[in-house]
């Protein structure tokens, strides 16, 4: 029986894949950004957290277009991006958000289901995507809110950062329930993941 090659499954990797991967590390940057800032306290690290996730989305939109050229795709390359835009659009802005001051209990709650919400986004589509092909081999639609919407959400914490708006500064303040924090602004990451989790149909451009 044939061994296989040493690092063969990289072997197989086709281009798009690579800038998949480079999706995954911006979001990784962010994560390693926003840990330096919660040991530093230099808001810069917050800012460059935020600026990492337009380049995710680059690599995203990029890593898409170049399968489509060389026509080259495959089962593991669209698991690749999920699994990728998990980190860059779903853990990545939470953690963000975190490191900006939503660390209420009530936050917590919220940036987890915005996560969960994220991960079921993309299950569904992976799922569905051949269905909603309708056999054509390309979707026509979206069934909710694509994860990389939550770069909108980076882009209110960038400029609340700019601002020195951060912790109980934050826009909306913070209010006190059954003894627990809750910053409203986090229910702008409630509001993004109910969207994800939607029915509303969004055509596909």
């Amino acid at each position: 029986m044939d061994r296989p090659k040493p690092f063969s499954m990289i072997r197989e990797f086709h281009l798009a894949d690579w800038f998949t991967l480079g999706n995954a590390c911006a979001g990784m940057g962010a994560l390693f950004a926003v840990m330096s800032f919660l040991q530093s306290g230099d808001r810069l690290h917050l800012q460059y957290a935020c600026a990492l996730i337009p380049l995710a989305l680059a690599f995203d939109v990029l890593d898409g277009r170049i399968a489509r050229w060389r026509q080259k795709s495959s089962a593991l390359g669209r698991e690749l991006d999920s699994l990728a835009d998990v980190i860059s659009f779903g853990v990545a802005p939470a953690v963000i958000a975190y490191g900006c001051g939503m660390q209420g209990l009530y936050d917590r709650i919220v940036l987890v289901f915005f996560v969960a919400c994220g991960v079921s986004r993309l299950a569904r589509y992976n799922v569905t995507a051949e269905k909603l092909s309708g056999g054509t081999g390309k979707v026509a639609y979206f069934e909710g809110t694509p994860i990389p919407t939550s770069m909108l959400l980076v882009a209110v914490l960038w400029v609340a950062v700019a601002q020195g708006a951060l912790g109980d500064a934050l826009w909306g303040g913070v209010w006190w329930l059954a003894g627990f924090r809750l910053h409203p602004l986090v229910l702008m990451f409630a509001l993004s993941g109910s969207l994800m989790v939607s029915r509303i149909r969004i055509p596909k451009i």
